[in-house]
C-alpha cells in the first residue's frame, strides 16, 4: 500500500481538533484521510476528494469504517470551494492538499505515468478528461513542446528533446511510455547516472496534460476562503514551481502594517489574512527517505487563517 508522505509532520502541524471538519483535497490511497479521521473523532467529518474515479473506488474499502463520517468526491482541488459548497460546508477546521502523483497511479502501466512500465501514453489523473499524453506529444508544435519541457520539467535539454520528438512522430506517432522514453534517452545520449534521462520530460508532460499548476493557486484561494479563523491549510508539494506557488501566496496573506505619515497604520497584504505555521518548508527525515524513496523532494508548507487585522487607527 502507498506509504503517505510527511505523515507524522502533517498530523501535527494541522493540529487537527477532535470534532473538526476537515478537507483532504487529494485523496489518493487514503492514508493520510485515514490518519486525519482517526483523529476527528465520531463527532468529526472529513470531505475527501479526488480527480481519479479509480482513487475514489479503490478507497472505497479503506475508508468504510467511518461511515458518513467520510465522504468521498469525485473532483478537483482546484473546486473546492464548490466541491465544499455542495458538501453543506461552509467553514473547515483544516485543508491537506498533497501535490504529488499517486504511487497507484506511477505503478499502473495502464494509466501510462511511468517509463518504468511500458504501457498507453496517457497520464491523465482524471480519465474523462479529452487530452492524454500522446495527443499532446504527437500534435503540439516544436516551440510549444520546447517551452513545456522548460518550463515544467527544468529540462536543459528542451530544445534537442522536442526536436527528436517532432522528427520521430513525423514518421510513426506515439503511442507508448517506452516508446518516448526511448527517444527522449536515445536525444540526451543514454543513460550516465542514477535518474533516468526522460524523468524530467516526463514529469512536465505530465503537469501539463493535467493543468497542475492552474489548480494549485485556484485550490489555495478556495481553501483560504473556506477556513474559519485559527484553521489551518497544509500543502505537500514536489516541484519547486508549486513550492514557489505556495510560499509566495502564504507570504502575500501573512501581510504587514505599514506606518502612514499623517498617523496610523495601514495593511499591506492580501486578505484574508494568514500566519505562516513553517517559515521554511518542512523535509522528509533521512530515515522517511530510506524507506520511502518518492519522498525525498517534498515540502510541506502550513498556514493559519487568522481573525481581521483592522482596529481602531488602522486601515
Amino acid at each position: 500500500m502507498h506509504e503517505p508522505v510527511l505523515m507524522d509532520e502533517v498530523l501535527r502541524f494541522l493540529d487537527i481538533r477532535e470534532g473538526g471538519i476537515y478537507i483532504d483535497g487529494t485523496m489518493g490511497s487514503g492514508g493520510h484521510s485515514e490518519a486525519i479521521l482517526e483523529r476527528i473523532g465520531v463527532d468529526g467529518m472529513l470531505l475527501a476528494i479526488d480527480r481519479d474515479q479509480d482513487a475514489i473506488e479503490r478507497c472505497g474499502h479503506r475508508l468504510s469504517r467511518f461511515g458518513n463520517r467520510c465522504r468521498r468526491v469525485h473532483g478537483n482541488y482546484a473546486d473546492v470551494a464548490g466541491l465544499a459548497a455542495r458538501a453543506g460546508l461552509e467553514k473547515v477546521d483544516g485543508i491537506l492538499l498533497d501535490l504529488g502523483v499517486s504511487s497507484d497511479q506511477i505503478d499502473t502501466p495502464e494509466r501510462g505515468f511511468s517509463f518504468m512500465h511500458d504501457g498507453p501514453l496517457d497520464m491523465r489523473m482524471d480519465q474523462s478528461v479529452a487530452t492524454t499524453a500522446a495527443e499532446l506529444v504527437n500534435s503540439a508544435s516544436e516551440q510549444d513542446l520546447v517551452s513545456i519541457l522548460r518550463t515544467l520539467g527544468e529540462e536543459r535539454s528542451a530544445k534537442r528533446v522536442a526536436a527528436a520528438i517532432v522528427h520521430r512522430r513525423n514518421a510513426r506517432p506515439f503511442e507508448t511510455t517506452g516508446d518516448l522514453a526511448e527517444v527522449i534517452s536515445e536525444a540526451k545520449g543514454g543513460r550516465r547516472g542514477r535518474t533516468h534521462p526522460a524523468t524530467q520530460s516526463f514529469q512536465a508532460l505530465r503537469m501539463e496534460v493535467n493543468r497542475e499548476l492552474d489548480g494549485v493557486e485556484a485550490g489555495l484561494k478556495g481553501g483560504l476562503e473556506l477556513l474559519k479563523d485559527g484553521g489551518r491549510m497544509a500543502v505537500i508539494t514536489f516541484h519547486s514551481l508549486e513550492d514557489r506557488m505556495v510560499k509566495h501566496f502564504f507570504a502575500a496573506h501573512e501581510g504587514r502594517w505599514k506606518s502612514l505619515a499623517a498617523g496610523g497604520e495601514a495593511w499591506e497584504g492580501e486578505l484574508p489574512p494568514m500566519k505562516r505555521i513553517t517559515r521554511k518548508p518542512v523535509q522528509p527525515t533521512d530515515d522517511e527517505c530510506r524507506s520511502n524513496p518518492r519522498a525525498r523532494s517534498s515540502k510541506l508548507r502550513v498556514a493559519e487563517r487568522i481573525a481581521s487585522p483592522f482596529k481602531k487607527g488602522r486601515y
